[in-house]
């Protein structure tokens, strides 16, 4: 998942303040020092390609509504792909509205943007975002590697001699990293999240009820009754989905329990499970003592998923506990870095 930013400067007597960014897949999320987190939105955008001309018709909220029920000439499309730009110009262009809708000025200075970037971006990956931020008017652009910015907002004891092992499962990515005196002794980016789980949805509930539904569908599905694991009980749990029959293309309702929703999950939870086992095998034996006894630690959106806490403990043998603000940790991570900028201390924070 793309994350963080800062804006500082004066102008004629007004003072921007400084500002993070927690640019991801599915959201973006902006910080604010002093002020807490001040916007919260889609990372969507309804763009209109009319003669051959793009134009930018929606932003955030607005835009996402507009998935799936647009005509042809319009299209709601996501810019972030597996935590990464995958478009260039509409990137920006979101980086451009939310900067204005936050500072809303007709003089304002550049801003300096910090961005968090998956653990295994490439170096072509991280200079495009960089380069999104500063056409979209950022002064300096620095990059924080998501999983240290996840641990930071966790509250993780990053720059002690001990060994932390946290899980940020995104939208597009989930990223497991082992943390000890502030750096990254292994990490991994794994390239599911929730989108994989909204598709997983999808295809199940086309497989096994012949019934096609939207990704805005599939993500209550997975919300409001979503789980990692099958249980006898978890078949009372039930909710009704609307969508267009493959049989005869007719509108048709399905009702679908939580086990349903687990067996369509499995495969990804698996991955996620194994990604997880997968560190601690190479992780060194001593920072291993210390996971075993601090447990892991889940952040992200997707960690909100009913019982993953459960899968993944029974996989690794490990105590697994979930964040205290699981969907913001990342920008409070960020945002809290912009201590380390004010210090001049950079260790964290690199740029492209």
């Amino acid at each position: 998942m793309l994350r963080v930013g800062f804006l500082f400067g004066n102008l004629r007597g007004f003072l921007s303040k400084d500002m993070a960014i927690d640019l991801g897949t599915a959201n973006t999320l902006v910080y604010i020092e002093g002020e807490g987190i001040v916007l919260n939105e889609p990372s969507v955008v309804a763009v209109s390609n009319l003669n051959n001309k793009m134009e930018v018709l929606a932003v955030g909220n607005e835009a996402k509504h507009m998935l799936g029920r647009t005509p042809g000439h319009i299209v709601a499309v996501r810019p972030l792909r597996d935590g990464v730009i995958a478009d260039f110009d509409v990137a920006e262009e979101m980086i451009k509205y939310f900067i204005k809708k936050i500072h809303n000025r007709k003089f304002l200075i550049s801003p300096r943007i910090i961005v968090c970037v998956p653990y295994g971006a490439t170096a072509v990956e991280k200079r495009a975002i960089q380069e999104s931020a500063e056409v979209a008017g950022a002064r300096e652009v620095y990059l924080i590697e998501e999983p240290m910015a996840a641990a930071i907002g966790a509250d993780l004891p990053v720059n002690e001699p001990i060994g932390s092992i946290v899980v940020d499962i995104g939208g597009g990515t989930t990223e497991v990293a082992v943390i000890s005196l502030g750096g990254i002794v292994y990490a991994a980016s794994i390239r599911v999240g929730g989108d994989k789980m909204n598709e997983d949805i999808m295809s199940y509930v086309r497989k096994n009820f012949n019934l096609l539904i939207g990704e805005s569908t599939a993500e209550r599905v997975k919300i409001e009754i979503g789980s990692a694991i099958c249980a006898q009980s978890s078949k009372d749990l039930k909710m009704i989905i609307k969508g267009r029959s493959l049989l005869d293309g007719n509108p048709r309702n399905v009702e679908i329990n939580q086990n349903h929703v687990a067996e369509a999950l499995m495969n990804t939870v698996t991955a996620i499970a194994s990604g997880v086992k997968k560190a601690i095998e190479n992780t060194p034996p001593e920072l291993v003592a210390d996971i075993i006894d601090n447990g892991i630690t889940l952040t992200g959106g997707g960690a909100l998923l009913s019982h993953l806490d459960t899968v993944i403990s029974h996989i690794t043998g490990v105590v697994v506990k979930l964040a205290e603000n699981p969907l913001n940790c990342v920008v409070l991570g960020t945002g809290k870095a912009l201590v380390d900028i004010k210090r001049g201390d950079s260790i964290l924070l690199k740029t492209y």
